[in-house]
């Protein structure tokens, strides 16, 4: 079956904070800002992509575009062949500010294949989380903007695994964001090879209280986001992020790089507390900070037919 061209799918996929502290390539978070597209099936070989928001003029409008290098996977995947395509996107994720931006496009490629290849193939989420991690590299960002809430991701003996937990209402998430971006793969280079026994254990532990501080007890959200694995070794790159997040910490702020950063993700125990942390980080850097005071996401990415003749 071939699929008609002039279909057009709506997807929407929500930003994410992975890492969390010490949950290092494993916990993420989707959280309230959205990537919007409009894709449509167009004749095969025609290509064509607008985009607006974040990152817009630093986005490919060719096939090297992440979006498209997705949907052409997928339909590889389950051998079909590639049709046309218009995408029309609406970026609401900062780019290369540790929100998951490269994730968010991934996870968006993937569901706007399953619409557009509904009624001939019925991808599953576990084909979903499959190709978006083959494409991502890693789970920790992909799984959280497909299927919201917090989300444990790993890679088993059936591939990309993940399991998703509903976030205690009492946890009221706050992104600084700065103006400057930061290279996934430069904060990944700082990193070293090996890490004490002692470091090891010392993240073991507060990854498996930050699961318990996230869905049952928020009180417990400062001492389970400390970290020892990757925060410290980055903080060459990005002084400002780095002196923010030891700012708001020594004010007892659950505070911890977003993904790669630069932005820092606040974790706090109730909605009062956020301004407070607003407030300190326009007093602490030179750099000026962007405030996101956005709730946890539960939906994750979602994907529908539109309708012909609807706008």
């Amino acid at each position: 079956m071939t699929v008609a061209v002039g279909r057009t799918v709506e997807v929407r996929v929500p930003a994410t904070s992975a890492n969390l502290g010490p949950g290092f390539d494993t916990l993420g978070l989707a959280l309230s800002v959205y990537d919007s597209l409009l894709v449509t099936a167009l004749p095969a070989g025609a290509l064509e992509i607008e985009v607006s928001g974040s990152g817009a003029d630093e986005i490919s409008r060719d096939d090297s575009n992440l979006i498209v290098r997705t949907v052409a996977h997928v339909y590889a995947d389950v051998e079909r062949p590639m049709p046309g395509l218009r995408i029309v996107a609406e970026n609401g994720v900062p780019h290369g500010r540790g929100l998951g931006s490269s994730g968010a496009a991934v996870a968006a490629g993937v569901l706007a294949a399953k619409g557009l290849l509904a009624g001939d193939v019925e991808i599953s989420d576990d084909d979903l989380l499959r190709l978006a991690t083959e494409m991502e590299g890693h789970p920790d960002n992909v799984a959280p903007a497909l299927f919201g809430g917090l989300t444990i991701a790993w890679m088993g003996e059936r591939g990309a695994q993940h399991k998703k937990l509903l976030v205690h209402r009492g946890v009221s998430p706050l992104v600084l964001v700065p103006a400057y971006t930061m290279s996934t793969s430069l904060a990944r280079s700082l990193q070293p090879p090996q890490v004490s026994r002692e470091d090891a254990v010392f993240n073991v532990s507060r990854s498996a209280l930050l699961i318990a501080a996230l869905t049952q007890s928020p009180e417990l959200l400062f001492d389970a986001t400390a970290d020892r694995l990757h925060q410290d070794y980055r903080a060459e790159a990005m002084p400002e992020t780095q002196r923010l997040v030891q700012a708001l910490r020594r004010a007892g702020f659950a505070a911890v790089v977003s993904g790669a950063g630069p932005s820092v993700l606040v974790l706090a125990d109730g909605s009062g507390s956020r301004q407070d942390a607003v407030e300190l980080a326009s007093s602490v850097t030179d750099t000026p900070w962007e405030a996101l005071l956005l709730a946890v996401d539960v939906r994750g990415g979602t994907v529908g037919i539109r309708a012909e003749g609807s706008t």
